[in-house]
C-alpha cells in the first residue's frame, strides 16, 4: 500500500470549510496535528475557538468521509476540541478576573426583542458546552428574573459581594432580584451607572467563558457611559426589519465604533411571522433590513429569527425556547447565531495580559 504524506492530507483538508466562519479549516489554523502511523492510520486534531456543540461531531464526520478511501489511508481518527480564549477589551479598561469575554447585546430602541434574544443566546452557548453568565443591565426594566424563571434574592457571603442566582446552568444577576417586581426605579443616570458597575464587579461570577450583558435599549448617555465602563470584547445589535428600528440600530453601531468595541454582527428579530393556524409566512415588519444594514456598514449578519408566539409564551413562563424546546427549529436558529457570534469573536485579537487556562471540550 502506497504511503500518504501530511501534505496530501492537508491538501484534502483545505477542501473542508468551517460552517460558521465560512473558510477552510487549514487557513483558519484549526488543524493542530496530523499524525500518520506506519500501518496507515491517520489521527487528526482540530481546535476551534468557539463552542460549537454538535457541530464538532458533524465536522469530525465530514473530515473522516473526506479522507477515508484515499490511497495509503487505512483508518481515520478525528478529535475536534474547543478552546475559548480571552479576547481584548477597550484599551482604557482591564478585563475582569475570571471572565474571559463579555458580550454586550444592544438595540437602538426598545421593543425589538433584545432581552428575549439575550437569554436564548446565553442558553444556546451553555447548551454548546460553555460556562456562561447573564447580566441584566436594564436597571429601569429588568426582565431576566422572569425570563430565567428565577425568584428570590441573592445571598451575600461576606456582606460585600453577591452570589449570582442560577437556573438552567446560567449564573444570573439583575437589579430585579433586589427590588419588588412592580417597584419603579426612579434614578438619574449616574446612579444607574454606579448600580450596574456594582452588579458587575461585586458579583461572585467565578470562572466564565462568556458573560452576556443585556444592555438597556437606546443610545443615550447611560448606554454610552456603560459602554465606556464595562470591559467588553464584542457587541451584538438586535433589530427588526422595519426602517425606524434600523435607523436606531445604526446609531447603536456607531456608538460601539466610537468606544472601540468590535461589533460581532446584526441579529434580525421578528423577521417573518408564521401563522400558527395555517403556516402562512408574512413579512409584517418588512424584508431583509438587517441583511442590508450589515452589508452597508461592513459587519456580519448573524441570522434572522421569526415572530413566533411560542418564543413569547415560553419566555414569559420562565422557560425560554432553547431549554423548553431544545430540538426545535427555532432553538437551532439561536444556536447557529450564538456559534456565528462566538466564532467571529474568536477571530478578534486575544488578551495576553494574563496567563489564563482555557476551556477544553472534546467530542466523543
Amino acid at each position: 500500500m502506497a504511503e500518504v504524506s501530511k501534505e496530501q492530507i492537508e491538501t484534502l483538508l483545505k477542501e473542508i470549510n468551517d460552517r460558521y466562519l465560512e473558510r477552510d479549516i487549514v487557513v483558519l489554523n484549526q488543524v493542530k496535528a496530523i499524525d500518520i502511523s506506519d500501518d496507515g492510520k491517520v489521527f487528526i486534531r482540530i481546535q476551534q475557538g468557539y463552542p460549537a456543540g454538535t457541530y464538532r461531531e458533524e465536522l469530525a464526520e465530514e473530515i473522516k468521509n473526506k479522507l477515508e478511501g484515499t490511497e495509503g489511508i487505512r483508518a481515520v481518527e478525528v478529535n475536534v476540541e474547543t478552546r475559548v480564549a480571552a479576547h481584548a477589551v477597550q484599551k482604557t479598561l482591564k478585563r475582569i478576573d475570571g471572565i474571559r469575554n463579555i458580550i454586550a447585546v444592544a438595540s437602538g430602541k426598545g421593543g425589538v426583542g433584545k432581552s428575549t434574544t439575550s437569554v436564548n443566546l446565553a442558553l444556546a452557548l451553555q447548551a454548546d458546552g460553555a460556562r456562561v453568565g447573564l447580566l441584566d443591565a436594564d436597571i429601569y426594566g429588568p426582565s431576566q428574573p422572569r425570563m430565567m424563571g428565577i425568584s428570590g434574592q441573592p445571598e451575600s457571603p461576606d456582606g460585600k459581594s453577591l452570589n449570582p442566582m442560577e437556573n438552567y446552568g446560567i449564573k444570573t444577576m439583575s437589579i430585579g432580584f433586589l427590588i419588588e417586581e412592580d417597584t419603579p426605579m426612579i434614578w438619574r443616570g449616574p446612579m444607574v451607572t454606579q448600580a450596574l458597575e456594582q452588579l458587575l464587579s461585586d458579583t461572585n461570577w467565578g470562572e466564565l467563558d462568556y458573560l452576556v450583558v443585556d444592555l438597556p435599549p437606546g443610545t443615550g448617555d447611560t448606554q454610552l457611559t456603560l459602554s465606556q465602563k464595562i470591559p467588553v470584547s464584542g457587541a451584538v445589535i438586535v433589530t427588526t426589519p422595519q426602517d425606524i428600528a434600523l435607523l436606531d440600530a445604526i446609531k447603536g453601531l456607531k456608538m460601539f465604533e466610537k468606544v472601540e468595541i468590535p461589533v460581532l454582527g446584526i441579529v434580525e428579530n421578528m423577521s417573518v411571522h408564521i401563522c400558527s393556524e395555517c403556516g402562512h409566512a408574512e413579512e409584517i415588519f418588512g424584508e431583509g433590513g438587517g441583511t442590508r444594514m450589515a452589508q452597508e456598514h461592513g459587519v456580519d449578519f448573524l441570522g434572522a429569527l421569526p415572530l413566533d408566539m411560542s418564543i413569547r409564551v415560553q419566555t414569559d413562563d420562565g422557560k425560554p425556547t432553547v431549554v423548553s424546546d431544545p430540538d426545535s427549529k427555532i432553538t437551532q436558529m439561536y444556536k447557529d447565531i450564538s456559534r456565528r457570534m462566538t466564532a467571529k469573536l474568536a477571530e478578534q485579537s486575544k488578551d495576553y495580559s494574563t496567563k489564563f487556562p482555557t476551556i477544553k471540550i472534546e467530542n466523543g
